[in-house]
């Protein structure tokens, strides 16, 4: 479904990715993972095409995705729940999922049944959310989409205990029904549970590629160790 081949990327002058490389097939979740500042936020940028990629490609659903726009990636079928959620703060919950709405399996009622918290706040603005239920709203708008690809950047970080177990049976069920996934997270306990693969970047390249068993903690420590 997604192909990224030895993408590279700049901010400005500074070079940022190296050659990254990642697939994502249909129904797979794969774990990207890696240390802070190894370009995990920066290969999400790029497949959405919010950061323009100077060498490299991205095909997904059989489409070039660096010829493409940001809006046009997005009319494609990837949802993406951004780092720092992003809720639109002047709109309600419900309004926040409603105007991303496109016709599919994911409608507002299917959404409020995956997180029951936003049905029972869907008239308050999102800025009086907490910051767990704001990730909660950034999930279920992206799915109001009805994406083909999923990508979640810091599906949990920062989050309480509680809320993050919730967030993780959500996936849990969007597994269930197929969808595929890429996922960036810190807590690699969970994350390892529920990859098909992990993919590991040090300092924008792409060093290591496999299925959670493979993953030793010799392996874990030299590529996600402090």
């Amino acid at each position: 479904m997604l192909e990224v081949n030895q993408i590279e990327t700049f901010y400005g002058e500074s070079q940022a990715l190296f050659g990254i490389d990642l697939t994502v097939s249909a129904g797979e979740l794969v774990a990207l993972m890696g240390r802070n500042g190894m370009g995990k936020s920066t290969t999400i940028r790029s497949i959405c095409q919010l950061n323009q990629v100077s060498a490299g490609q991205i095909v997904f659903d059989g489409h070039d995705l660096t010829k493409l726009k940001a809006f046009q990636v997005a009319r494609l079928g990837i949802g993406l729940v951004p780092e720092g959620r992003r809720c639109f703060t002047n709109l309600t919950v419900q309004e926040n999922m409603i105007v991303t709405a496109r016709q599919g399996a994911w409608d507002y009622q299917k959404a409020i049944a995956l997180f029951p918290r936003l049905g029972e706040r869907s008239g308050q603005l999102a800025n009086t959310l907490s910051g767990g239920e704001q990730q909660m709203l950034a999930i279920a708008r992206a799915l109001m989409t009805n994406p083909k690809l999923l990508i979640l950047d810091e599906a949990t970080e920062g989050l309480a205990p509680l809320i993050r177990q919730e967030i993780w049976a959500a996936i849990e069920v969007l597994m269930q029904e197929g969808l595929s996934i890429l996922l960036v997270d810190k807590s690699l306990k969970e994350l390892l549970k529920v990859a098909s693969r992990c993919v590991v970047l040090e300092k924008g390249i792409t060093c290591w590629q496999g299925k959670p068993a493979e993953l030793t903690p010799e392996l874990a420590d030299r590529y996600l160790g402090v």
